[in-house]
């Protein structure tokens, strides 16, 4: 199994690099802001508690997330392997993902950082929020996730290094040019 933590600031290009990976490998891609927008749009009793944290640039409860990924995990049937979209967003997050892959036999094969100065981060998500009308891509929301990212989040950059398992790629550039330097890393941890 090839389990990949994709993983950067809000706007690092996570979600666009987990699809491409999804393709190129043959991966489930779990994205947890994909997953809890449905909720919210189901109007389930998990969307309304996750909105709430989300209105205020919050990280959704760790018991929480592992609950949800833990469901959609379970739900891939002869997967290759998934790709973390999202997950973990805290060094306990990780601890628990650790947790519920050994418990599947399974490991984290690699966390790819893609790193993206803040200056552009910010020019990134306000085009995102005019483009998609995603109501938490708005600059005081923006500020808030940016801050709870690099106090909340960062640190696992730390953690997964000392796992073995941490890739650094530079996420500005030529789009192309990011996603070859992902997939070399993958290939090569893939053993392919």
């Amino acid at each position: 199994m090839l389990n990949i933590v994709i993983f950067g600031a809000p706007g690092s290009g996570k979600g666009t690099q987990g699809e491409r990976i999804a393709e190129k490998f043959g991966l489930n891609h779990i994205s947890t802001g994909e997953v809890l927008r449905t909720e919210i749009k189901k109007g389930s009793e998990l969307g309304k508690t996750a909105q709430r944290y989300i209105d205020q640039g919050q990280l959704i409860p760790d018991e929480l997330m592992i609950d949800i990924l833990a469901g959609v995990l379970d739900g891939f049937i002869d997967s290759k392997g998934v790709i973390f979209d999202g997950f973990p967003r805290t060094i306990a997050q990780a601890e628990e993902l650790k947790k519920m892959l050994a418990n599947r036999g399974q490991e984290v094969s690699i966390m790819i950082d893609l790193d993206v100065p803040e200056a552009e981060l910010m020019a990134r998500l306000i085009k995102r929020g005019k483009d998609s009308g995603r109501a938490d891509d708005n600059e005081e929301t923006i500020k808030k996730r940016l801050l709870v990212y690099n106090t909340q989040t960062a640190p696992l950059i730390d953690w997964y290094k000392n796992e073995g398992k941490y890739c650094h790629i530079q996420g500005h550039g030529p789009l192309e040019e990011i996603t070859e330097k992902v997939h070399k890393e993958i290939f090569s941890v893939a053993g392919v």
